[in-house]
């Protein structure tokens, strides 16, 4: 194929090749009909096939899933559904004759307040990094490839196509670029999107350090590199930083721009061909999967089934006071479904991953179906599809409650606030739905609310006061049958939140420098994203990273390493034991964190390093396996371009959240390398005596009669450079001294 490209590429006239570098519509690639280079479709997602109005796709063959959104189906904490639904999707692909999904979305959850947050999977880079890779793993199992997306640091929707993301380097790595390097490495994307934003002050369409040293010379990609659509800033600048797809298209000025400037000798002409090699690998390699048979076709019902599985194990049990979940259908006589959303629910974020939907299974239609007519079912929608406060519709809802068994009450946030192109506000639900919340729970003691949101919401100001509460995300077309199973006890809970529920949005550690100001956003909090941050600072968030209750109770026992000591190029297989030790069925996620006790660069207390979901049946024990390798223990060093492992005690910690850690064990790594730091004149006299060796010939060379000096020196004098030993001394160690001692030292 590489020597048919060439040939084809030796062929092209240059106005053709620039022509390839910009789509031919909005949804499509440019064809060259002369030399046989076909168009390829590429449509929206991540949940669903979006069909776009201006898209070229068979709409004669359309099938189309609406599943739970990204921050839903993270909560199953499930590689395998996750894989499954990229396969699903895959197939519609096929079926619509889409040859790449725009998707998945990993970025980080940094702020709750960022309005795509629906569309990302976590706050944690190795949890997105897994998930992110299933996907794509699915995806591309089908023949239709994938686009790795937003790269990188899109965070937040306020200014996105001109605000400059200020990181540095650590975190840039550690935690911003770490899922997108689990994902390129481990499952070959056909593509990788490239973002609105500036990074560090370059926009990333044009950011050479991103899309060329990191993605390609680092991560080995060798697939296409596409802009979002509308990022281009400078075309030529993007072109030579690897940027090789500009859609939507057709670009002609930017054609003749990149004409122009290879006709000059701005640009070598062998620049534009490397794009243009990328861009007909993957035309090539899309139109020959398309042709393979698509066995089976669509199985649109099949499809549906998925979806309210995935929406079953997204679904959180947030609290359950007095087991008041599951409802028992023969002890109840009568239910109260109150809210808009129960008739109406939010079913997607908006933007451009909205989904036309073709079937819906609504809460309240599904709750009816569960209880067949054994339990009075009355409805009130309690308030308007408006902000505005309905006296008549809140009085309605209040009776019903008043005089059922049980109220569920669905509550959440409407249509419009949670979308791409804008931040939201505040995490508030809308006063009239805060202030049914509180009435309902003044009469009615036995109240259930169910959310229906896509990014977490203030709970604090009236948790307190209704017994059980459900987390339902943006569930897709099959989230309300999903719902009522979890309410009756048909699917037992085993969801867990992949971010974090701050009590209040002043506790989110990117809150004073969210959004930014003067076309820059800081990303002051460094490493403490999310979870990182709460622990660190002993902040109690109103729900934590990994937490979600169940029907059952689970107890861990058993934690063994097989290694108390090991050196970074050996393998660290844990062990722990779960078991079901409730009545009913249940899944479990144990989640592995790692701590080192005592890093010489700052790290978090601990970080999610490896997960696993395992089924159980009342009094069933399983024994869960991880294997940690050398890179799991490791951070980037700025100083020296390069991820270190650093000799020390490290901690093991296996729990069922981030908060709730249920074992621990301790064992010792040690490094294959020699990363002492290279020490200057401009090192610290404390970093000097850090060193074994340099502290030896350290004490060579400070004056006779200093007693225990100079491990014996003053704290101040410890912070000074080294250099400053020869103006303190008053000429007793001078400068050829301090010179000697660094050639020695680094000899």
């Amino acid at each position: 194929m590489n020597e048919e490209i060439s040939q084809i590429v030796d062929k092209l006239t240059l106005e053709e090749k620039a022509s390839l570098c910009s789509g031919d519509s909005w949804m499509s690639t440019e064809a060259i009909d002369r030399l046989d280079v076909p168009s390829i479709n590429v449509s929206d997602g991540p949940h669903g096939v979006r069909i776009a109005e201006k898209s070229k796709v068979k709409k004669e063959n359309k099938i189309t899933t609406c599943f739970p959104t990204a921050s839903a189906i993270a909560s199953s904490w499930n590689r395998n559904l996750v894989r499954e639904v990229g396969k699903a999707l895959g197939r519609e692909c096929r079926n619509l004759g889409v040859h790449v999904l725009l998707a998945p979305g990993i970025n980080i959850k940094r702020t709750p307040l960022c309005g795509r947050n629906f569309e990302y999977y976590s706050e944690d880079p190795y949890l997105s990094g897994e998930l992110g890779a299933a996907f794509v793993n699915g995806v591309q199992s089908q023949g239709v490839g994938t686009s790795l997306k937003h790269f990188a640091c899109n965070n937040q929707e306020t200014d996105r196509m001109l605000v400059s993301a200020e990181v540095e380097e650590r975190p840039l790595r550690e935690i911003y670029l770490a899922g997108f390097k689990r994902v390129v490495k481990g499952e070959r994307p056909w593509t990788v999107m490239c973002s609105y934003n500036k990074l560090n002050g370059t926009y990333t369409s044009e950011h050479p350090y991103l899309l060329t040293e990191v993605l390609r010379d680092e991560w080995d990609f060798e697939g296409l590199v596409v802009s979002d659509w509308g990022a281009v800033n400078d075309r030529l600048k993007g072109l030579e930083a690897g940027l090789d797809l500009e859609m939507p298209g057709p670009s002609e000025a930017n054609d003749r721009k990149i004409i122009e400037a290879v006709r000059s000798g701005r640009i070598e002409e062998s620049v534009l061909d490397r794009a243009v090699e990328r861009i007909l690998r993957l035309v090539f390699k899309a139109t020959n999967c398309a042709q393979e048979e698509l066995e089976g076709g669509v199985d649109a019902q099949a499809h549906h089934e998925l979806a309210k599985k995935v929406a079953s194990e997204s679904i959180v049990l947030l609290k359950n006071q007095n087991g008041l979940l599951p409802l028992d259908e023969n002890n109840l006589s009568s239910l109260a479904v109150v809210g808009r959303m129960a008739k109406e629910p939010s079913l997607e974020g908006g933007g451009s991953s909205e989904v036309e939907l073709s079937k819906v299974d609504t809460p309240l239609e599904e709750i009816k179906k569960t209880v067949d007519d054994k339990i009075q079912v009355s409805y009130a929608p309690g308030y308007p599809k408006s902000d505005r406060v309905d006296e008549e519709m809140a009085e309605e809802a209040l009776e019903t409650g008043k005089e059922a068994d049980v109220v569920v009450l669905f509550a959440g946030l409407p249509r419009g606030i949670e979308s791409e192109g804008y931040d939201r506000e505040n995490m508030k639900l809308p006063e009239i739905q805060l202030e049914l919340i509180q009435k309902i729970s003044e009469v009615q003691s036995n109240t259930v609310v169910v959310l229906n949101n896509g990014s977490p919401v203030s709970t604090n100001a009236w948790i307190g006061n209704v017994p059980a509460l459900l987390e339902g995300w943006l569930l897709g077309q099959a989230g309300g049958g999903a719902i009522a199973d979890i309410l009756f006890g048909k699917v037992n809970p085993s969801g867990k939140l992949a971010e974090t529920f701050p009590v209040s949005l002043e506790d989110n550690p990117s809150h004073i420098n969210f959004p930014g100001e003067n076309g820059k956003v800081l990303y002051g909090e460094g490493l403490f994203v999310g979870y990182r941050y709460y622990d660190e600072k002993n902040i109690e968030p109103q729900f934590p990273f990994g937490y979600g209750l169940s029907y059952t109770s689970f107890d861990y026992s058993e934690l063994n390493l097989d290694q108390k000591e090991m050196d970074d190029q050996e393998d660290l297989t844990v062990t722990v034991t779960v078991k079901n030790t409730g009545d009913l069925a249940g899944k479990e996620t144990v989640q592995l964190y790692v701590g080192h006790e005592d890093p010489k660069l700052t790290r978090p207390p601990k970080e999610l390093k490896s997960f696993k979901k395992v089924a159980l049946k009342p009094g069933e024990s399983k024994t869960v396996e991880f294997t940690l390798r050398g890179r799991d223990f490791s951070y980037y060093d700025p100083s020296r371009e390069e991820w270190v492992v650093e000799t020390g005690v490290y901690d093991i910690l296996v729990g069922s959240s981030s908060r709730d850690i249920r074992a621990k064990s301790t064992f010792r790594l040690k490094s294959t390398r020699d990363f002492e730091k290279t020490l200057t004149k401009d090192n610290s006299l404390k970093e000097w005596l850090e060193n074994e060796e340099a502290r030896k010939l350290l004490k060579q060379i400070f004056p006779e009669g200093e007693g225990d000096r100079p491990e014996g020196t003053s704290e101040w004098m410890k912070n000074l450079p080294l250099k400053k030993l020869t103006s303190l001394s008053q000429g007793k160690i001078t400068e050829e001294m301090i010179e000697e001692l660094i050639e020695s030292v680094q000899n």
